[in-house]
C-alpha cells in the first residue's frame, strides 16, 4: 500500500471517530484501539520527530528506521496484547526565567511512536468537546491566535479586571487517579486504558537513579500535552463555561495555552468571587495554586481623569507579551504587546552564551547560526505594534556577537567601522515583524 493510501485510510478512521464523538458527547468509548493497525503505526512514525534526543535506550530514529516495518509489526503485536513495556523516561533539566529548572522527559524513540499513535486517536475524540478558550497544542491553533484572541476580548469588555492564573509545578503534580477518572468519562478502552497506565508508572531515570513519581506527566513526552489539556478541561475550560458564566453579572472570558492562563471580568465583584474559590476548585482536583503568581490587576481602559492625575494603566504578562494600555495613532485607547522584559533579558543572555561559547567558530558558521536563532525570535515576537523591541534585540545580537569576535585572538577589540564591513559579508536578516497584521492585509 502507497503512503498517500496510508494517509488516507489514517485520515478517514479520524473522521469517524470525531463524528461519533461530536454525536454522542457523553459517551464513553470502549472501542478505539482496532483503529492502530500497521498503517495507523507508519503513519505515527512518521509523524514523530526525528531529530530529538534519544532516550534511555540511547536509539536513534535512523537505528529504528534499518528495520522499519518489522519494528512497527513487533510494537503493534505488543501494544494489542499488552506485553508493551514502556521504557523509563530520561530527565533532563531547562532552566526557567525565575532561575529555578524545569524538568523535561524525554521517551525512548519506539515509545514516541506509540504515543504518537495513541494521540492521533484521542485528539480528534477530544476536538470535539474542547472549548475555543484552549490554544495550547491542539491542531490549528497557536499562541499567536491565544493572544490575539485575548487582546480582542480585552478592547471588548475596556479591559476590565484580570486575573493571572498560575499553577504550581502543574505538569508534575497531576494526580494519577484523577486523571484516569477524567479520561474514563470518554475512554474506556482497556488497550488504551492500560497503555496510558503504564505511560504514567513508566518510572524516570534522572542521573542514573530511576524513581516511579506518584503523580504528574513528564513535560517532553507525547502524548503528555493531550492528557494535561484533557485534565485541565475539565478542571477549569468546562468549569468555568458551564458554572461560572451563568453567574457572572458582567462579561467575562478564559484564553488558556497549556497551563498557561487569563481570566478576564467586566466587574470586579465577579473577578474577586471567581478569586477567592479557584484554591478551592482546584484542590479538588489535587492542584495548588500559586498563591503570588497567581495576581488580579485592574485592567481597565484609563479615562481622562486618569491621565489628568498622571496614573500609570496596568499590565501584565501572558506567553511571553506585556499587554498593557496605550494610544493609538488616532488617540485611541488600545491594549497593545510587547516583549516581556523577563523573556527578553533571557534571550539576550543566551545569545551571550552561545558567541561566547563558539566565538572560535568559523564565521560562515556563526553567521547561520545566529541568523536562524534571529528568525526564530522574528517568528514569535514579530506581532503588530513590537517592531521596537525585535529591532533592540537585533541590535544586542549585533552588539554581543562583535564583543566576542573582538575576543578571538590577541589583536585588540573590533570597533563599529570594521564590524561592519563584516555584517555587509554576513548579512543577518531585519528585524520584521512576522505576524503583523499590516502585513497580513497587504498580501493579495
Amino acid at each position: 500500500m502507497s503512503r498517500t493510501q496510508s494517509l488516507g485510510n489514517v485520515s478517514t478512521k479520524q473522521q469517524r471517530i470525531a463524528k461519533l464523538a461530536r454525536e454522542a458527547p457523553e459517551m464513553a468509548f470502549t472501542t478505539l484501539a482496532h483503529y492502530i493497525d500497521l498503517d495507523w503505526l507508519y503513519m505515527a512514525y512518521r509523524h514523530t520527530r526525528k531529530d530529538g534526543a534519544t532516550g534511555v535506550d540511547g536509539q536513534t530514529a535512523k537505528d529504528y528506521e534499518a528495520n522499519l516495518m518489522m519494528n512497527l509489526r513487533s510494537l503493534l503485536d505488543r501494544a494489542k496484547s499488552g506485553t508493551y513495556q514502556a521504557p523509563p523516561v530520561r530527565r533532563v533539566y531547562i532552566p526557567k526565567t525565575d532561575g529555578t529548572n524545569r524538568p523535561l522527559g524525554i521517551p525512548a524513540f519506539e515509545d514516541k511512536v506509540l504515543q504518537r499513535a495513541v494521540v492521533m486517536l484521542l485528539e480528534p475524540l477530544y476536538e470535539q468537546d474542547f472549548y475555543d478558550c484552549s490554544y495550547g497544542f491542539r491542531p490549528g491553533r497557536s499562541a499567536h491566535q491565544a493572544l490575539e484572541a485575548g487582546q480582542y476580548k480585552l478592547m471588548g469588555i475596556g479591559g476590565g479586571w484580570v486575573l493571572e492564573l498560575d499553577i504550581r509545578k502543574y505538569f508534575d503534580t497531576i494526580d494519577h487517579g484523577q486523571l484516569r477518572k477524567v479520561l474514563s468519562r470518554r475512554v474506556r478502552d482497556g488497550v488504551l486504558v492500560r497503555l496510558i497506565g503504564k505511560w504514567l508508572n513508566a518510572g524516570v531515570m534522572a542521573e542514573g537513579e530511576l524513581s516511579y513519581p506518584e503523580a504528574g506527566t513528564p513535560q517532553g513526552g507525547v502524548v503528555s500535552p493531550l492528557l494535561a489539556n484533557t485534565y485541565l478541561h475539565e478542571v477549569l475550560d468546562e468549569w468555568f463555561e458551564k458554572e461560572v458564566k451563568p453567574r457572572m453579572k458582567g462579561e467575562a472570558f478564559l484564553i488558556r495555552y497549556a497551563d498557561d492562563a487569563v481570566l478576564a471580568f467586566e466587574r470586579e465583584e465577579d473577578a474577586r468571587r471567581v478569586h477567592s474559590v479557584l484554591p478551592k476548585r482546584f484542590g479538588k482536583y489535587a492542584l495548588e495554586i500559586h498563591p503570588e503568581k497567581t495576581k488580579l490587576l485592574d485592567f481597565r481602559k484609563p479615562k481622562r481623569k486618569d491621565e489628568d492625575k498622571g496614573g500609570k494603566p496596568g499590565s501584565f504578562d501572558f506567553l511571553g507579551f506585556t499587554h498593557y494600555w496605550a494610544k493609538s495613532l488616532k488617540g485611541n485607547w488600545v491594549v497593545k504587546r510587547k516583549t516581556a522584559m523577563s523573556r527578553f533579558r533571557r534571550a539576550v543572555t543566551r545569545i551571550n552564551e552561545w558567541c561566547r561559547m563558539n566565538r572560535h567558530m568559523p564565521l560562515e558558521d556563526q553567521h547561520r547560526i545566529l541568523t536562524q536563532k534571529l528568525r526564530g525570535h522574528y517568528g514569535y515576537y514579530g506581532i503588530t505594534g513590537n517592531s521596537w523591541w525585535i529591532s533592540k534585540f537585533c541590535y544586542q545580537v549585533k552588539r554581543l556577537w562583535r564583543k566576542w569576535l573582538s575576543r578571538r585572538s590577541q589583536r585588540g577589540r573590533i570597533n563599529w567601522e570594521q564590524f561592519k564591513q563584516v555584517l555587509k559579508r554576513f548579512v543577518l536578516p531585519p528585524p520584521i515583524p512576522i505576524h503583523s497584521t499590516y502585513r497580513r492585509a497587504a498580501k493579495p
